[in-house]
């Protein structure tokens, strides 16, 4: 076999051993997991060891919300105002924007509840808020089958103290969220929770008075966390 034939022959042996790498390696590639942020659990893992879930809790200690942020902290990922006064939304948003940032560590929560940084943690790249919107994965409040999706206004803004039909209604209404309301239609304590929880869930101003914005986001709006 002359010289010429023989490089021709090693020419297309290096050719075919180039194209069964770059197959080899796209099969690699193929086969790397991408990266993910913690699973939705995981948050809810976290929520309960830091405020048992209360998105609107302030401890008094300078922590505040779900998440227990402090005030430097919750500025540093662009927060405003105070954590427990934000939505639900607004502070899975934050949690995860500084998960970004620090991964599990500001948390002790997370060391106490066994949570692991993953591949996105100090990722340093910033979140959208549909990226966080899987979190708390909080849905529109569906209108309870055995009854109207939502009866009329009555007119009037309740306040502690007050006792009216319409508050019953109001205080069943809120049972299919999970509340534990015997119907006696009277504004006390347990059915300002029920308003104030409803009104942070909404980003209605938490004034704590059963008006006609909060009325309809019992019916329409975004069921508050339990």
């Amino acid at each position: 076999m002359n010289s010429r034939r023989l490089r021709g022959l090693a020419r297309g042996s290096t050719r075919l051993l180039l194209v069964a790498l770059a197959a080899l390696g796209a099969q690699f590639a193929l086969a790397v997991p991408t990266s993910a942020d913690p699973d939705r659990a995981d948050w809810a893992k976290l929520r309960m060891c830091e405020s048992t879930e209360r998105y609107h809790v302030n401890t008094g200690t300078g922590y505040y919300g779900a998440y227990q942020f402090d005030l430097p902290t919750w500025r540093s990922v662009g927060g405003t105002g105070r954590p427990d006064r934000a939505t639900p939304a607004e502070q899975d948003y934050r949690a995860l924007y500084l998960y970004r940032m620090r991964g599990w560590q500001p948390w002790e929560c997370a060391g106490m509840v066994g949570l692991a940084d993953d591949v996105d943690a100090r990722s340093k790249v910033v979140p959208s808020r549909g990226e966080s919107a899987y979190i708390g994965g909080r849905q529109p409040a569906a209108p309870s089958p055995s009854r109207p999706a939502m009866p009329d206004w009555p007119g009037v803004v309740y306040a502690y103290g007050d006792c009216a039909p319409q508050l019953r209604t109001f205080q069943l209404r809120m049972n299919d969220f999970g509340y534990d309301f015997e119907g006696t239609g009277c504004y006390y304590d347990e059915t300002k929770e029920a308003v104030l929880d409803l009104q942070r869930a909404n980003d209605i101003r938490d004034s704590g008075r059963l008006g006609p914005k909060t009325w309809k986001a019992a019916w329409e709006g975004t069921a508050p966390p339990r």
